[in-house]
């Protein structure tokens, strides 16, 4: 089917852990994300999220634990909320493996390991995928992460992302600019794998980071992965709008999307990239199945197992808020945080009380929930999109791998019908495929400015 219509993009939202958004539901009888530590577990997962021609799988991560709610990590080790959680850079290969299409975003925290490291691990992965890595880049917002990576604590939020910025020249210069196009020759009669004319150490001597060396790697086929972030406080907007290709980002209506994401494309037409150069992104769940009365019925069911309570605590460690301090109607006292800004925001614009963030996390998380036939849930995401002005979503899980099963089986064949979702994969690298522009970063993006000169 061809068609002019705006085609949706779609991530499933996972975690390398039990508990990642709707917590409480690894009790369902059906769940099997028990099996995080096992590889048949994410392959599974990987070809059924490729059988529905998903973009990709968008990994979050988190360093540290949420011991802010009661001032204890102890409901966070009883639900499992993001708590035990494993390295999800170490499932890609094995995903990889076993598709051909699927894209992997992948969270690490940029204050955790050295830009110089931290480049050649994301070229090898771009390697091995042939390019379908993403990084989701993230400064972190959690003390108790800090803490036990050596600090004192938390540092300021803005300045968090200031850092970042170094972060990113850094692994810039290596990624586009240590090795020229043609600096791998493979030439066995001559004896010469590269060409030492064609490859150059980096010198970086920023405000936070010192980098003297050779890239590792030879170019891959992004060299930069495909950047994903999700900063939406005023000034993660503005490190979005330098280095963003994908966004996502938590909104509670279609005009609270709309709102966002025109700032955000605003905001990357003025940093001279355009309007279109970000694909944004928002958070949702869906419960669907044949007919409505079955989608009620199996919503009331991961309703029964969900736990509201561990949702709020992941919400204090977002806000930084003890949530347990407060009675169910008092007023909550919303400052400014050092944590996520842009949930506090979120709370404080709607006046969230302790009794209306469980009722937002009946099902355990905060994201919207749809619910309904494939028919009346692709209606809904077409609204989404066109109302709020995004691209796609990630696809919080409920019940794994159900949740994504009935996406897959219910709704996916009703958006092809409607000229809404992609019938197969486009070709190329996982950026390509999203933008269509070529594999490599565009020549508006600031990485761009790092590459080796095409003229020498």
């Amino acid at each position: 089917m061809t068609t002019d219509k705006k085609q949706i993009l779609f991530n499933a939202f996972g975690m390398n852990c039990v508990g990642h958004i709707n917590h409480g539901l690894w009790t369902h009888p059906r769940d099997q994300s028990h099996l995080y530590t096992t590889l048949p577990y994410w392959t599974s997962l990987a070809r059924t999220l490729e059988r529905g021609l998903f973009d990709g799988l968008f990994l979050a991560d988190i360093i540290g634990v949420y011991d802010v709610y009661g001032g204890s990590a102890d409901l966070t080790l009883r639900e499992a909320i993001q708590l035990p959680v494993n390295d999800p850079a170490m499932l890609i290969s094995a995903m990889a493996a076993v598709t051909e299409n699927l894209g992997f975003g992948v969270t690490a925290n940029q204050s955790a390991e050295a830009p110089y490291l931290f480049a050649r691990r994301f070229s090898t992965l771009d390697h091995l995928t042939q390019g379908r890595i993403g990084w989701n880049i993230v400064t972190g917002y959690l003390d108790s992460a800090a803490r036990a990576l050596g600090d004192t604590g938390l540092s300021e939020h803005d300045s968090r992302y200031d850092r970042a910025d170094d972060y990113m020249e850094v692994l810039y210069k290596l990624w586009e600019g240590s090795w020229a196009d043609n600096a791998v020759r493979r030439d066995k009669a001559a004896r010469i794998y590269a060409d030492p004319a064609r490859v150059r150490p980096i010198a970086h001597d920023g405000p936070y980071y010192r980098s003297h060396g050779i890239h590792l790697a030879e170019p891959s086929r992004q060299r930069t992965p495909l950047l994903y972030q999700a900063g939406t406080s005023g000034r993660g907007r503005a490190f979005a709008a330098r280095h963003g290709e994908c966004i996502f980002i938590t909104a509670t209506s279609p005009p609270a999307a709309r709102k966002t994401a025109r700032q955000l494309r605003q905001e990357a037409a003025d940093a001279g990239r355009g309007a279109d150069a970000l694909r944004i992104f928002v958070g949702i769940t869906i419960v669907t199945g044949e007919t409505d009365a079955i989608a009620r019925e199996k919503h009331a069911d991961y309703l029964a197992h969900a736990n509201p309570e561990a949702g709020l605590a992941h919400f204090s460690a977002s806000t930084g808020i003890d949530f347990a301090q407060y009675d169910l109607d008092a007023p909550i006292t919303y400052g400014v945080s050092n944590a996520s800004q842009s949930a506090v925001e979120v709370a404080r614009a709607a006046g969230w009380t302790r009794r209306r963030i469980l009722e937002e996390a009946a099902l355990g998380g905060r994201y919207p929930v749809l619910v309904g036939t494939g028919a009346e849930v692709a209606t809904a995401l077409g609204q989404w999109v066109e109302e709020g002005e995004i691209d796609g979503f990630n696809i919080t899980r409920t019940v794994v791998p159900e949740s994504y099963e009935d996406v897959i089986d219910h709704i996916v064949p009703v958006l092809q019908e409607r000229g809404l979702y992609k019938t197969a994969y486009g070709e190329g690298s996982f950026r390509n495929r999203l933008f269509g522009r070529g594999d490599r970063l565009p020549d508006t993006h600031v990485g761009a400015s790092h590459r080796w000169p095409s003229a020498t």
